[in-house]
C-alpha cells in the first residue's frame, strides 16, 4: 500500500513539473501613458484617433497593448501628480496632449521614459 501511494505521488509530481516546464512566461503587454490637460469628453476624438492608428499597426487596446489615460480636466496644477502616477505605473511611453505645462510635467516626472507630444491646433485651456 505504501508503494502505491509513493508511486502515485511520484507520478503526480512528474506530471506537475512536466506541465510547468512547458509553460511559457507571461508576455509583457506594452503600456502607453496618455496625459492630457483637458477632460476625456473634449479629448475623445483625439484619443479615438490614437486607438485607430495603433490598430492599423496591429495594436488593439485591451489585447496586446494597454493605455492608461490621465486627464487634468483643465486643472493644470494636477498635471505633475498625474504624470508621476504614470511613471509609478511603469508605462513604456508617455503620450502628452497639451501645451508646455503638460509637456513640462511629463519631463519633470521622468528622465528615462520616452515622451511623445501629440500636436494640437488649439488648446482651449492654455490659450485662455
Amino acid at each position: 500500500m505504501n508503494t502505491r501511494i509513493f508511486i502515485r505521488g511520484l507520478v503526480a509530481f512528474y506530471l506537475t513539473t512536466a506541465f510547468l516546464a512547458y509553460a511559457q512566461p507571461a508576455k509583457k503587454v506594452p503600456t502607453i501613458g496618455y496625459l492630457s490637460n483637458i477632460d476625456s469628453a473634449n479629448d475623445s476624438v483625439r484619443a479615438e484617433g490614437i486607438r485607430l492608428a495603433l490598430r492599423a499597426l496591429g495594436y488593439i487596446e485591451g489585447q496586446n497593448i494597454t493605455i492608461e489615460y490621465r486627464y487634468a480636466e483643465g486643472q493644470l496644477d494636477r498635471l505633475p501628480e498625474l504624470a508621476a502616477e504614470l511613471v509609478r505605473l511603469k508605462v513604456d511611453i508617455i503620450l502628452v496632449r497639451g501645451g508646455t505645462t503638460t509637456i513640462r510635467a511629463a519631463k519633470n516626472a521622468t528622465k528615462t521614459i520616452p515622451i511623445v507630444m501629440v500636436s494640437s491646433t488649439a488648446n482651449p485651456v492654455e490659450a485662455a
